[in-house]
């Protein structure tokens, strides 16, 4: 599904994928998330947000922020990339790349400190479900990084898992293909998909929902 035109997307996004769902869908889907080890809070704003996610996050620390609308959304890019108080995996690329070190980027990629960034459906049963063209960020929330934050707007909530196919399918990926058009030249993909149903691993996983619409 990976076009290289840089004609504007034909595709046009089912906009029921976009809208807020209820405050009782809302606490259901924190609710079973941090049963399945997904530790989940529920903030009102990106501000609030924001400061969340810099909450959790040492000073110092080494931090992917990966890309995503809605990490960009509620500006955590400037406070990570540079604010100097973190080790940015971001910049960390640049010098790699300058220095031919391919290798050593996509290690650094795939095993971070912290990575943050976000998925493009919730169920309400708990299930964390992410699309991706490249893989780039699936290898650091599956298990490599040993800590990932996702930042969700509330409007990925969705009722099962089937319809968060759905939702990938008809809202994500048509406004992700037409992003990418503009930025890089070429469509987007769903080639990969990670769904995450339950984390291992005690307080590796959190997710902060936002109760505006952030991201796809």
């Amino acid at each position: 599904m990976l076009s290289m035109s840089a004609e504007p997307s034909p595709l046009k996004p089912n906009m029921k994928y976009s809208k807020l769902p209820s405050t009782d869908q809302i606490e259901k889907a924190a609710k079973n998330l941090t049963a399945h080890g997904i530790e989940t809070i529920v903030v009102n704003s990106k501000d609030e947000a924001l400061k969340a996610v810099v909450k959790m996050i040492p000073e110092q620390a080494e931090v992917f922020d990966v890309s995503s609308k809605t990490v960009e959304a509620i500006g955590l890019w400037d406070v990570i990339d540079k604010s100097g108080n973190y080790d940015s995996v971001r910049g960390d690329f640049e010098r790699l790349a300058k220095e031919g070190k391919s290798k050593e980027s996509r290690r650094l990629g795939a095993a971070p400190d912290y990575i943050v960034g976000s998925v493009h459906a919730v169920t309400e049963d708990g299930q964390a479900v992410i699309s991706s063209a490249t893989g780039s960020q699936l290898a650091g929330y599956a298990s490599g990084a040993e800590h990932v934050i996702w930042v969700v707007g509330a409007q990925k909530i969705v009722p099962t898992l089937e319809e968060a196919f759905k939702r990938i399918q008809e809202y994500t990926f048509p406004l992700e293909d037409a992003r990418a058009r503009k930025a890089y030249g070429m469509g987007s993909g769903i080639n990969k998909i990670l769904i995450v149903a339950r984390e291992f691993k005690p307080k590796r996983i959190s997710m902060v929902i936002v109760k505006e619409v952030l991201g796809f």
